[in-house]
């Protein structure tokens, strides 16, 4: 779904694969999110290897491409220490942050911080951040790799002057 707001600043308990990572650091840079699920059939079979592929597509150019495992069930199963396995047999190098919880508590809300903050529905998600930290695109469930493309080469495109 086409939006137009500034993004809401992660909630990130943990980092893998990057120091620790905020949207104001990344102001000037467009950002590919997605939110993901080690577990979520949809994440695994699609919307993982997308991130890998968008990744790897557009490793010369300045996009920042970063995962966020938002763990909304099986919390006993999903530890940061499962994802940090499941990075490196999934070969996943890019910046992964570990949505959090107010106190670190899964019982003190169903959705963790940045699910909440940003209103997902689920996983996968996939955000798009322009260079002005607006959000663009919030999408639930799949998305098509062309019009991905078009629309990661349409942020790419917009002059770094207007961020």
């Amino acid at each position: 779904m086409s939006v137009q707001r500034p993004a809401p600043e992660w909630s990130v308990s943990r980092w893998f694969n990057s120091a620790p990572l905020s949207l104001a650091a990344l102001r000037g840079r467009p950002v590919f999110l997605h939110a993901f699920q080690m577990l979520c059939p949809g994440c695994v079979q699609h919307a993982v290897p997308q991130s890998l592929k968008v990744a790897q597509a557009f490793v010369q150019s300045d996009l920042v491409v970063i995962g966020l495992h938002t763990v909304f069930e099986h919390h006993h199963v999903m530890t940061p220490d499962a994802l940090q396995v499941y990075l490196h047999e999934n070969r996943i190098a890019y910046p992964i942050g570990v949505d959090a919880y107010r106190d670190d508590d899964p019982s003190s809300h169903p959705l963790p911080l940045t699910m909440q903050a940003y209103a997902m529905q689920g996983t996968p998600t996939l955000c798009l951040i322009d260079r002005r930290g607006m959000l663009r695109r919030q999408q639930f469930g799949l998305v098509d790799d062309l019009h991905l493309g078009a629309e990661i080469g349409t942020l790419l495109a917009e002059s770094a002057s207007r961020a």
